[in-house]
């Protein structure tokens, strides 16, 4: 996965109980939890949050996901969760995210998003704050 953009956005979470599996394992869906909650704080980074967007008519569903497992995380892991946006053309949003356990990168992955007007459910061309100034229509 490419890290061309610093981390826009960064929690720290420990892993409780009920996201590990019977062999004390992170569960392999959860990582997609952590990817929202990776963007829920982008977004605040870049001043704005999910309740705000859906407010001025913007939807964003995931239409792709994809995650890289490289090392299992563990109960009681303290992660690091690190996220930031690219472009994806006008209308998409790629959300980057890094899971780490101190310096060991143990997930990486990105989902996709469209942006959809709330009233009609068709595309719609991203806000400007997911447009980095030097990007080019």
């Amino acid at each position: 996965m490419s890290t061309e953009r610093p981390s826009q956005g960064h929690l720290t979470y420990r892993v409780p109980y009920a996201d590990t599996d019977q062999m004390g394992i992170v569960y392999y869906a959860n990582f997609l939890v952590y990817f929202e909650r990776s963007r829920n704080e982008v977004l605040r980074s870049l001043g704005l949050t999910y309740r705000e967007m859906e407010a001025e008519g913007i939807l964003l569903p995931v239409i792709e996901a994809h995650c890289r497992y490289l090392q299992p995380a563990l109960y009681d892991d303290l992660l690091e969760i690190h996220g930031w946006f690219s472009r994806e053309g006008r209308t998409r949003v790629r959300a980057h995210c890094e899971v780490k356990r101190g310096e060991t990168l143990l997930a990486e992955g990105y989902t996709i998003h469209a942006c959809l007007s709330r009233e009609t459910r068709r595309p719609i061309r991203l806000p400007e704050i997911f447009i980095p100034a030097s990007d080019d229509d």
